[in-house]
C-alpha cells in the first residue's frame, strides 16, 4: 500500500522543491547581475570642472544680490540646535523646496530632513526633507567651526573649519560636490571624453571613484576613505551600451585602516548569470 504513494509523494516533493528553487531565486540578491538601479551612471559625465564656463555664468549673473537668493535660487533659511557633551552646537542653513534629481556621481549629498530637524548626508527622500543651498554656518556655543556654501545639496566653493578658539584648521575648494584637486583622466582630451574620475581632498583620495570604458560606458565604481579603499567595489562588463551587467564585486574594509584582507564576493557572466559567490 506504502508503495502506490510513493511516486505520488514524489511528485508532490519535486515540484514544492522546484518552487522553493525558483522563489530563491527572485529573493537572491545576486541571482542576477544584470543592474536596473536608476540612481547607478550609465555614461561618463561630460565637462567636468569646466572653470571657463563657469566664469561666463559668473559674469552673466554679477547683478544685484536679491535676499535669500543664491546661483538663481529661492532658498528659505531655518537653524538647528543640538546640545552635545555639554556645548551647544547651532547650524545656519539655508534650503530649497525645488526638487532636483540626485547626482550619481556624488557621494554625499546634503539635505534638511524636517521631521527630524536634523541635518542628513545619505538617503535623500522628498518627502521628508529639502536639499541645502546656499551660505552654511556651524557654532558651537559662539564661535564658528565650519563655513561654506551648498549648490542643491553638494558642497560648492570655498569651505573653511577653525577650532574654539577660530584658529583656521582646514581651507577647502569643491564645485558641485567634486572636490576642486580631484583628478580627471580622458581618454581624449579634446573631445572630455572621460577615462577615469579620482576624488582627492587635501591630497588624499577621498570620494566616490569611477572608471569609464572607451564608449563612455560605466566600468568600475568604488569609494575611498582618507585615502584607502573601502566598502564594495563593483567592476561592470563592456556591453557596448547595452544593459548594465555587473562583472565582480570586491570586498573591501568597511573602514580606513583595518585589518582586513580584500576579497572577491561574487562574479557574473556577461549574460548576469551568477558564476562564484563566496559564502
Amino acid at each position: 500500500m506504502l508503495k502506490k504513494y510513493i511516486p505520488i509523494f514524489l511528485s508532490c516533493f519535486l515540484i514544492a522543491y522546484g518552487a522553493i528553487g525558483q522563489e530563491e531565486n527572485l529573493t537572491d540578491p545576486d541571482s542576477s547581475g544584470v543592474v536596473d538601479d536608476l540612481l547607478l551612471p550609465t555614461s561618463a559625465p561630460i565637462l567636468l570642472f569646466d572653470d571657463a564656463k563657469k566664469e561666463e555664468d559668473k559674469k552673466k549673473k554679477k547683478k544685484k544680490k536679491k535676499k535669500n537668493i543664491y546661483f538663481g535660487e529661492k532658498t528659505s533659511k531655518t537653524f538647528i540646535k543640538q546640545s552635545l557633551q555639554g556645548k551647544n552646537h547651532h547650524y545656519f542653513i539655508h534650503y530649497t523646496s525645488r526638487y532636483r534629481s540626485i547626482d550619481p556621481y556624488i557621494r554625499d549629498i546634503y539635505w534638511y530632513n524636517y521631521k527630524e530637524k536634523a541635518i542628513q548626508i545619505k538617503g535623500f527622500d522628498s518627502q521628508k526633507g529639502y536639499l541645502l543651498h546656499g551660505p552654511y554656518e556651524k557654532k558651537i556655543d559662539d564661535v564658528v567651526v565650519e563655513s561654506g556654501m551648498f549648490y542643491f545639496g553638494t558642497k560648492h566653493g570655498r569651505w573653511m573649519k577653525f577650532d574654539n578658539k577660530s584658529i583656521l584648521l582646514d581651507k577647502g575648494h569643491f564645485s558641485e560636490g567634486w572636490p576642486k584637486d580631484s583628478r580627471v583622466t580622458y581618454y581624449q582630451r579634446e573631445d572630455r571624453k572621460v577615462e577615469k574620475i579620482i576624488p582627492v581632498e587635501y591630497e588624499l583620495e577621498e570620494g566616490n571613484f569611477f572608471h569609464f570604458y572607451e564608449n563612455g560606458q560605466v566600468a568600475v565604481i568604488g569609494e575611498y576613505h582618507f585615502g584607502e579603499k573601502v566598502g564594495l567595489w563593483t567592476e561592470y562588463w563592456n556591453t557596448n551600451g547595452g544593459k548594465v551587467v555587473k562583472k565582480r564585486e570586491i570586498q573591501y574594509q568597511e573602514q580606513p585602516f583595518s585589518k582586513f584582507n580584500p576579497y572577491i564576493r561574487a562574479e557574473w557572466d556577461p549574460e548576469g548569470n551568477l558564476v562564484y559567490r563566496k559564502d
